[in-house]
């Protein structure tokens, strides 16, 4: 079975045998020192000054920013499952919250945000997603952070970058706080979340310590010394390191590169055989298509052809199908989904299958190529 779910992504046979080794004690010399190289590699990936490593799912770091930075009023912007989740963090931790509320095929607005800052000077936090998984939407997180320090460079600008982190190289000079995940571009299991820091981020940390697991000021004290308050997923830090030292074999831009040639040279051979892409801005993680039979393609290219593709949510839980963009895909694997998707359409009566998917994404991909 091909995994096409963009997240949790396949883990390469490379990665799977450096995880497989003897588990090693985390309060150890030997911990110490992979710790320490994974700390530093990732601090030069997200571009920021400090990065945490949390034994947590994406959403566990999601809390732990906000109760640690934000301070009294935090702006979200909700356009799919995952924004929402940044105002039901709010909610169960009793923190002021204003939501902003978008269809999840359309990117949040710098007028938008801009003016409820204006309108609500107690906001010092906005919550946002770089990519918003949802629908495969990515926001303009470099215009709206740019335009939220103008206003007030006191304002803290969480970003999700779960689906975004290892898929493009991120401007990160007004964010404070990036946050990925294990189970995206870096091709693990779940279970190990990441916060790079800004400096102004650090002090508010530093200056107000929040919270008992996701207590960032004593994780900072701790990781800085290269351990954990508490205890460390040594398994999947062990893979990230694999995985860091796979993607650096060949050099980060290209990585880079290679994510946006195939995820450009995929839209292109779905768009060839008549499918819609579903957001007005898509991401690079991954191309999402809206069709009424977007639940019936899906099960076809599972059950006969082996490529499990995701699904919608919500309303939209039928009428979407999302393909994987992230980590390290082989052209022939992407190819074979591609055309698993078309002899789908052929079965369901929408289209002949003529080859034309499969066509279109080799021309457009190896003529990206570097």
């Amino acid at each position: 079975m091909l995994l096409f779910t963009p997240g949790p992504t396949p883990t390469p046979e490379a990665i799977r045998v450096a995880m497989s080794v003897p588990t090693i004690h985390h309060r150890t010399p030997e911990f110490e020192e992979i710790f320490k190289i994974v700390r530093e590699k990732l601090i030069k990936i997200m571009n920021m000054p400090e990065v945490l490593m949390l034994a947590s799912s994406g959403s566990g770091a999601m809390e732990a920013a906000i109760i640690n930075l934000c301070k009294s009023h935090a702006l979200t912007i909700n356009a799919g499952k995952f924004g929402e989740r940044f105002g039901k963090i709010c909610k169960a931790h009793g923190i002021a919250y204003t939501e902003l509320k978008y269809s999840w095929d359309t990117p949040a607005s710098v007028f938008d945000i801009t003016n409820a800052l204006k309108a609500n000077p107690t906001i010092d936090t906005l919550c946002i997603q770089i990519c918003e998984s949802a629908g495969g939407l990515r926001h303009d997180i470099e215009g709206i952070a740019k335009a939220v320090k103008d206003i007030s460079k006191d304002i803290m600008i969480i970003a999700d970058g779960i689906t975004a982190v290892g898929v493009e190289k991120i401007d990160t000079t007004h964010i404070d706080a990036l946050i990925t995940g294990s189970q995206k571009a870096f091709m693990l299991p779940p279970g190990l979340a990441m916060i790079g820091l800004s400096g102004a981020a650090v002090t508010k940390i530093e200056n107000s310590p929040k919270g008992f697991y996701f207590n960032l000021a004593s994780e900072l004290k701790n990781q800085r010394k290269n351990t954990t308050a508490y205890t460390a997923a040594t398994t999947l830090i062990i893979g990230l390191k694999a995985m860091i030292e796979l993607i650096e074999k060949e050099g980060l831009e290209k990585f880079y590169d290679d994510t946006k040639n195939r995820a450009l040279a995929v839209k292109e051979a779905l768009e060839a055989v008549g499918l819609a892409i579903y957001p007005k801005t898509p991401a690079l993680a991954m191309n999402t298509v809206y069709n009424e039979k977007a639940k019936e393609i899906r099960s076809i290219a599972k059950k006969k052809y082996g490529v499990n593709i995701a699904g919608g949510q919500d309303e939209l839980k039928d009428k979407l199908f999302r393909i994987n963009n992230m980590g390290l895909i082989a052209p022939h694997e992407i190819a074979w989904a591609l055309n698993a998707v078309e002899l789908a359409l052929n079965e369901l009566g929408i289209r002949d299958y003529d080859g034309t998917a499969n066509r279109v994404f080799v021309a457009n991909f190896f003529r990206g190529e570097k």
